[in-house]
This record gives structure tokens, sequence and C-alpha cells, in this order.
């Protein structure tokens, strides 16, 4: 019948099996020269070729590449890196562990090499007290304010927030925000045209327009970086949203952790944002951070990581730290989606007789997470791991305690998309005080904690195993 109507239907229809045919292969070989990690590699393979349509389309999207891409010029770089270097607040590595000068050594090969002594630093577990004093340190601003945060609501603790910015615009201080355009997605218009209209300079990073969007949509900054005067600075997971506070509608308030800093390390997290805004605006930022040392004994370097990075820079320092360590291992994570080479360094130090503790949400914000999450367990299980599963809330935190000296924490999920799409940044901190209190936190909330047993975890449904596979082979893509 169509031939009757349409007499070279045949060799049309040849001629697009051959260019369909043509674009998978391609889009195959496309991925294969990229020389990614083999098990992303094939992941991709996989659904180019079960969903070719599909999955080309998703590629498009979520599939490619930056590596080695520069988001900043090198004179800039090196223009911002000299603010740091005069700060002359550089700590000493006399009192440090063997394997805690190997972490501070790939530290510095992978960014800027700084570490620095004399901070003092504040533990928030709960919103509400991080947002207290974050408040408190706004209103008391002199010369100016750099916000970066994954998500910025104008909910009540984001007109709180935007407020405050407003009210310190307006007396003259220079107040600058950094907004991820898809993590603030539901962001009212109105809302920041008010902070602009008061002199906020507020702006979203990679903004998701067309034709852009399949070049921008997968690499998203999920850092949370306060810098306010050069006196005070914020690092840690809680964005600003009324869920850190008051809850969401599946619960109560959500657990996280944020530090609030003081002392010489101020310099770094105001580079980090300082690169960030250079990306985004081309500016150099004229403020040259002269922190006044504190009165803590905390020694602490900051270190980013990005989808334009060489190499994967925290994925590397988790790495690094988990097969140094030799007495314990505790590990917070809303998602505990491990690259191959994570599990098996986490598999080998329980194997090795370390304590290792991973704690995890029982019901996460993401059901599909929770299954690709939950298909690690039984492999830790068998080799020593004690799994924590976290109740009654949402555990947004993300920790990584080793041993009785160091410390991480940051806007780092232990996840494929953390390691690799997000631009995210972490504070390393070396300091026996330090981590005794991170080491108070986690066994604390074990007690809101289920242990997982593994007879029990063995004989859970044919059906939750099922959805496990599925959902842990598109953990690489998730």
């Amino acid at each position: 019948m169509i031939a009757e109507i349409f007499p070279y239907w045949n060799i049309v229809f040849l001629v697009l099996t051959a260019i369909y045919a043509i674009t998978i292969v391609t889009a195959i070989g496309v991925v294969i020269s990229e020389n990614r990690n083999p098990v992303k590699t094939i992941a991709w393979v996989v659904v180019l070729l079960l969903v070719p349509v599909v999955g080309v389309i998703i590629y498009a999207f979520f599939g490619r590449s930056m590596k080695n891409m520069l988001i900043i010029n090198r004179k800039s770089k090196q223009l911002l890196s000299n603010k740091i270097s005069n700060t002359g607040a550089h700590a000493s590595l006399n009192d440090m562990s063997p394997e805690n000068q190997q972490i501070i050594a790939l530290a510095n090969s992978l960014v800027e090499p700084h570490l620095f002594s004399n901070n003092e630093i504040t533990i928030f577990t709960e919103g509400r007290d991080k947002f207290d004093a974050l408040k408190h340190d706004i209103l008391a601003a002199k010369q100016f304010i750099h916000l970066q945060y994954y998500i910025f609501e104008n909910d009540n603790i984001g007109k709180e927030i935007g407020n405050l910015l407003i009210t310190k615009a307006k007396q003259g201080v220079k107040v600058r925000v950094i907004y991820d355009h898809v993590g603030s997605w539901h962001i009212d218009m109105s809302f920041l045209n008010n902070l602009r209209a008061a002199g906020v300079e507020a702006y979203p990073f990679l903004k998701v327009t067309f034709p852009e969007f399949a070049n921008r949509i997968n690499w998203r900054n999920h850092r949370k970086v306060t810098v306010i005067d050069g006196k005070v600075g914020y690092i840690g997971g809680m964005n600003i949203a009324d869920r850190y506070v008051t809850g969401d509608k599946n619960g109560p308030a959500w657990r996280d952790t944020h530090l609030r800093i003081t002392g010489n390390a101020l310099a770094a997290l105001q580079y980090s944002f300082a690169i960030d805004w250079n990306f985004m605006r081309g500016e150099i930022l004229p403020e040259i951070i002269n922190a006044t040392p504190a009165k803590g004994s905390d020694h602490i370097q900051i270190v980013t990581s990005g989808p334009n990075n060489k190499w994967s820079n925290i994925a590397m320092i988790f790495h690094k730290a988990i097969t140094n360590a030799k007495q314990r291992v505790l590990i917070q994570t809303p998602y505990f989606l491990p690259s191959d080479y994570l599990l098996k360094a986490i598999e080998s130090a329980a194997l090795s007789g370390v304590n290792v503790e991973i704690m995890i949400p029982k019901n996460p914000d993401s059901k599909l997470l929770r299954h690709a999450s939950a298909s690690y367990i039984e492999e830790c299980l068998e080799a020593g791991v004690k799994i924590h599963y976290y109740q009654g809330r949402m555990l947004h935190a993300k920790c990584v305690i080793i041993d009785n000296d160091f410390v991480t924490t940051g806007s780092t999920n232990f996840d494929f998309r953390s390691f690799e799409h997000n631009f995210e940044c972490n504070v390393l901190i070396y300091s026996k005080e330090f981590n005794k209190r991170m080491a108070s936190i986690f066994h604390n909330d074990t007690l809101s904690c289920t242990p997982v047993d593994i007879n029990r975890w063995q004989h859970r449904s044919k059906w939750q195993k099922a959805c496990e596979s599925l959902t842990r082979l598109m953990a690489p893509l998730l």
C-alpha cells in the first residue's frame, strides 16, 4: 500500500536505516574514543544499543565530557593564586603523620598547593543553628558578602537571607551570589529581581538556555561556599532551603553537616569563589583576603573538583585516605554509589581489619538512588563493612573520617555524579581534636540508625534484588 502511494519508499527506508545505523555506530565510537572508565563506557554502549533513539538523546544531554576544558585563563588564575600566596599563612608538615603528608602532597598536585594553619571550626548538624549563625555574620558584614549555593529557594529561610542581603547591599556592602541554574530551577524571578534592584549581583552558574541546553544540563555547580569580609567562611552540605529548618512534605528537617571557619583558610575559600565568579562574569575580584589567624590549631586544605579537571580530584583524595587507613573509616553520605576502585578500597580496608562503617539514609529523597545504593550493600557486608541505615529523616551529611587525625566534608556525595559531573568543594582537616568531635557526632548518629544484618539482608525479596540490579546498571549515569 505504501509502495503504491510512494513508489520510492523502499529506497527512502534503506537510506533512513543507513543514516540511523551510522548515527548509532558513530555515537558508540565517540563514547569509546573518550577512554573513560570501562564500566561507564559499557553502560553508555548498552543504553545506545538497547534504546538507540532515546539513548542518543540522553547521551547528548548527559553523556558528553568536558575534561581539560579551561574555565579560567592561566593569567587570571595566576593573579588569583598570587593573592593566596601573599597571605603568608602556610602550615608546616613537621607535625603531620606520614599518611596525612601523602594526602597533602596529593592535594597539592591536584589543586593550588596551600595548607593553612591557625583555623577554628564550628560544626553545625542542624539547619536552624547554621542559618542563625549565617544571618548574624551577614548582618555584621562591612565590606563584602560572597555566597555560592547549589539551591537557593525563595521560601521562608531564602527570603530571610535575601532580605538581609538587600539590606547590606543598600548599606554599601558588596554582595555577590552564585546559584546553580538547575538546582535553583524553581526560584521566582521576582525574588531575583528584588535582589538585583537593591544592588546584589546574583547570577546563575552555567545558565541552561537554548541552544546550549545539551552542553550544560549535566554539569552542575554543587558547591556551598560563603566568605564574609575575609573574616568568616562557611562550607558544607546545606543549601538555602526550608527543608533544613522545618523539613519538607516527606518529613522533619534534614540532618546535614556544615562548617563555619575562621582563620587563614578563608583565602582558599575566597579563591574557590573567585574562580567561579571569573568563569561567569569574566572579572577578577578585587578583594584580597588578609585573614586573621584564629585561636584554633586545625590545619586545612580546600579541594575543588569538577568535570573539567584532568583528574577526579576529590575521588582521588577519598581513595588515598581510605587506603591509608589503619584504624577506622567512617563515612556518611546521602547516596552511596562508589566507583569500582573506591568500592575495592573500602572492601580492602575492611578485609584487612580496619573498622569501616557507612551511614546512609533508610529513605533518601530519591527511590531510584535508594535502590542503586542498596545494590552495593551485600558485598560490603560480606567484606566486613558495617552499614547503618539512618531512620526518621533524610540524612544529607557528607563526611569521611579516617583514623584519629583526618576528616573531609563539604558538598561531595559518595557517588558518580559528585565525582565526575558536578563542580564540588570539600575541606580537608588535619586535626586530632576535630577528628574526635566529628567521630563523636557520627557515633551519636548511630543511635538513630538501624544496623543492617547480613543474614536478613540476604533474604530480602527477589523483586527488591531485581530493582537493585537494574538501577545499578545505570549507577555510572545517575
